[in-house]
């Protein structure tokens, strides 16, 4: 006996079609309500950074909401010891770098020109050079700093004031809400997912938190350890510039490798403009391959451990492509959407690899004439 099928196939495909829909819907609405979107993100990132704190002392018997009130409290002092701090010797060290731009570049083509000249036939007198570097200079006297220019964009506007007032009067208060529900807001979705797919969806729930917190909650915490191991170093060495190039090399150490060679690099022809020595050199690699001695032995095992983040290329391109899309916004959900992507295409890969269509061999050649040759 025959069963018909056809209701079946029909509800797949009415499922398939719902998906798809609310794909393009969720699309479509977060790229028009991205400018708002921005402090929910941001909180949501703090509130996914905060809620393993939160966890833990739960586990030491304390409530929720006090464990809430001790990890909020201690995000939020960072932070402001970050922007009182941190953010004012950037600006100063910033300032001071591009007050020295004309003079290293006196220094450098006086140093390189000839040889360049002789050897290769490159003028650099071509390049105007020196004019680019007057441009950056007026530019930068112009705007004063990015801190003072940022206050003065918001002073010529009440409206641009008021927004901005208002996204930093609500990312603490939804963070803490969030960091309160978050348990229960994890357990609701859950609970939401159809049972069929349910264990497919909580592994690849698993996976994708793994991935994303191998970077947000690792990478950036070993990021931020070189960045301080870099400028300590740095200024013990005597480079004027330690706090800004240390934080830079830091940063970009998200790529293997590319934090290491861009601070060598950078530091090393600022402490030869500034020291005219050329042993200091030693200095500034001494600092960094301690550096990277750190964070082999200590900083990636205890911090980021054995697992898997995502591909620097899959996290250059991912805030690129971010940016393009949404703006800001665009870059903050940059990562967590490729974590879930890198997750969903790991098991697509696997699924595929299993099918009968990988699988399936193609038949025989067929021998012409019937014979061996």
């Amino acid at each position: 006996m025959q069963i018909n099928d056809t209701p079946i196939r029909s509800l797949s495909s009415c499922i398939q079609w719902y998906w798809l829909i609310f794909g393009v819907m969720a699309f479509v609405l977060i790229y028009l309500l991205a400018p708002i979107l921005t402090p929910f993100l941001i909180a949501a990132a703090l509130a996914y950074l905060g809620d393993p704190l939160v966890d833990r002392l739960e586990a030491w018997k304390l409530s929720r909401t006090v464990s809430v009130v001790i990890v909020f409290t201690g995000i939020f002092f960072i932070l402001l010891l970050i922007f009182l701090f941190l953010i004012p010797i950037l600006e100063t060290q910033i300032s001071k770098l591009i007050s020295q731009i004309n003079p290293f570049v006196q220094w450098s083509t006086g140093l390189l020109g000839p040889y360049l000249k002789d050897n290769l036939g490159i003028d650099i007198a071509v390049l105007e050079v020196g004019r680019l570097t007057d441009i950056i200079s007026a530019h930068w006297r112009e705007t004063g700093g990015f801190i003072r220019n940022t206050v003065s964009t918001l002073s010529k506007s009440g409206q641009v004031i008021l927004t901005w007032i208002a996204n930093l009067a609500l990312i603490p208060v939804i963070t803490f809400y969030l960091l309160r529900d978050w348990d229960r807001m994890v357990a609701y979705i859950d609970d939401l997912v159809p049972r069929s797919i349910e264990p497919t969806i909580a592994q690849l729930a698993r996976e994708s938190n793994d991935t994303l917190s191998a970077f947000m909650r690792g990478q950036l915490l070993v990021m931020l350890a070189l960045g301080i191991i870099y400028s300590v170093g740095l200024s013990i060495v005597g480079l004027d510039f330690a706090v800004l190039i240390g934080m830079l090399a830091g940063f970009l150490s998200f790529v293997p490798y590319l934090g290491l060679i861009v601070g060598i690099g950078v530091a090393g022809i600022a402490v030869l403009f500034q020291t005219q020595d050329p042993l200091n050199l030693l200095w500034v690699i001494l600092v960094f391959v301690l550096g990277q001695v750190v964070e082999g032995t200590v900083l990636t095992p205890n911090f980021v451990g054995e697992r898997i983040g995502l591909h620097p290329v899959t996290v250059i391109f991912a805030i690129l492509a971010g940016g393009q899309l949404f703006g800001f916004f665009g870059v903050l959900l940059a990562l967590p959407v490729a974590a879930v992507l890198a997750v969903i295409m790991r098991h697509l890969h696997d699924s595929y690899k299993q099918s009968q269509m990988y699988r399936i061999q193609a038949p025989p050649a067929s021998i012409e004439n019937g014979s061996d040759i």
